[in-house]
């Protein structure tokens, strides 16, 4: 029995270098079902919010109005760095009876960047990780 292939909607919380380079890999692979539909970045000023806007993402300055769409987000991809951000996410994302949305951190980025990037390296890792 086949399945339907079903849309992965992402959203971005971080869009400093790491968060709108990866944001511009995510949205060259909306044809293959990603589809990057929000992203959360305070510095509303910043480079990643506006290649955002120009790709027609809503961007919010607040990580909980990303929680607030619910489950219309599988995956929100926490680029920020601190761990109280990925702590408060998954928080809201509980407080919220959400359990359909994932928060992925860096590593798990990583991974995808890897997947999707051939050989690149990430922007702004410089770990000896290989990355």
């Amino acid at each position: 029995m086949a399945t339907e292939k079903k849309d992965v909607n992402v959203a971005i919380v971080g869009l400093g270098r790491v968060g709108s380079t990866f944001l511009e890999k995510l949205t060259e692979k909306e044809r293959q079902g990603v589809k990057v539909v929000a992203a959360a970045e305070p510095n509303q000023n910043s480079e990643g919010v506006k290649i955002a806007k120009g790709k027609g993402i809503r961007v919010y300055g607040d990580s909980k109005d990303v929680i607030a769409l619910g489950e219309g987000v599988d995956i929100i991809f926490d680029l920020t760095g601190n761990p109280e951000a990925r702590k408060a996410l998954r928080s809201g994302l509980a407080q919220s009876g959400n359990q359909n949305t994932v928060v992925a951190p860096e590593v798990i980025a990583f991974l995808v960047w890897d997947l999707m990037a051939a050989g690149e390296r990430f922007p702004g890792d410089h770990s000896k990780k290989g990355y």
